[in-house]
């Protein structure tokens, strides 16, 4: 058998047109070519694949199974192909209508799904759409093509297979209950560095020490996280419940009126914000539905108001 590497593709095209016709004839008008050319077609496929394709009968060929297969695999590999080069020419976002997978943080899907579920629907209006979580496992399937675009932290690591832009830089403020006993009267480290911490979980990012225990440290304090955890609405009902405190974003309390912001510490610069990231496979950064993915949802979060935090402000 011959390397599969070397066969003309235009061949499992021709095993395609002769299993579903049973005929050299049929095949060859089918195709446009003499039937001369398919059986000298069938005679290169032998060589690669065996002897075993066909079987002569008196009114045409019978597929073998190993024909049978090779023809449904050639049609699931022209398939995928089809579907790049229809989306290169006169791609319409109006009338396509495949699925869009999105990968992102939980605490991105939580604070920002459902507007960028709305401005992709606009976009893409005949579409599907599954916005999941980035899991241990997304990389992988972000390499592999089953993710069509990501949203993440900008500290967590990709290759360089991916590309990525900045999209939204968020403020980091302190997030705690309402009249919280202390914050309501000082943010400073001296004065809060006793409070228990929450945090959002970020896999790869921070394992072994986070900025804010770093920062704690350095300034001779030790930091005390009470809760850890991937979802941003188990972190609210710790915060309305007791007098822990968060590293968050000022969004958290629209999701909640029974939380309130208060202004940091003194922080370094680089720790009062936190750059997020959309990307894609480099492969694709000419595919014109992952340029729109893009374009969309750069354009969603260009139109993110971040809640204005007067100094001192307590609710």
């Amino acid at each position: 058998m011959k390397d599969i590497r070397d066969l003309d593709l235009n061949l499992l095209k021709l095993l395609q047109v002769v299993v579903e016709t049973r005929n050299t004839h049929a095949a060859a008008e089918r195709l446009g070519i003499s039937q001369t050319s398919v059986s000298r077609g069938i005679t290169k496929l032998k060589e690669v694949f065996g002897d075993q394709l066909f079987v002569r009968k008196a009114h045409g060929v019978e597929p073998s199974e190993l024909a049978l297969k090779l023809a449904e695999a050639a049609d699931e590999m022209y398939r995928p192909l089809s579907k790049v080069i229809e989306s290169y020419q006169g791609f319409n976002p109006k009338e396509f209508g495949g699925e869009i997978t999105v990968c992102m943080h939980i605490y991105f899907l939580e604070l920002y799904g459902a507007g960028i579920f709305e401005a992709l629907k606009r976009a893409l209006p005949r579409a599907s759409f599954n916005l999941s979580v980035w899991q241990p496992h997304s990389l992988t399937d972000m390499l592999n093509g089953k993710i069509d675009y990501l949203i993440h932290f900008d500290g967590f690591k990709f290759p360089q297979d991916i590309y990525l832009n900045a999209l939204i830089d968020i403020d980091i403020c302190l997030v705690a209950r309402k009249a919280h006993p202390v914050l309501s009267h000082s943010s400073n480290l001296e004065d809060i560095h006793h409070l228990p911490l929450a945090r959002i979980t970020i896999d790869g990012i921070n394992t072994k020490r986070t900025p804010i225990e770093a920062f704690y440290q350095s300034r001779g304090y030790q930091a005390h996280y009470t809760l850890v955890t991937h979802s941003v609405h188990v972190l609210l009902a710790l915060l309305k419940q007791s007098d822990a405190i968060l590293y968050g974003s000022r969004t958290m309390k629209q999701l909640s009126d029974e939380v309130a912001t208060y202004p940091l510490p003194q922080l370094p610069n680089e720790m009062r914000k936190v750059q997020v990231n959309g990307g894609y496979l480099q492969t694709k950064r000419d595919y014109p539905l992952n340029q729109l993915i893009h374009e969309t949802i750069q354009r969603y979060f260009d139109d993110v108001v971040q809640p204005e935090q007067p100094p001192g402000e307590t609710g």
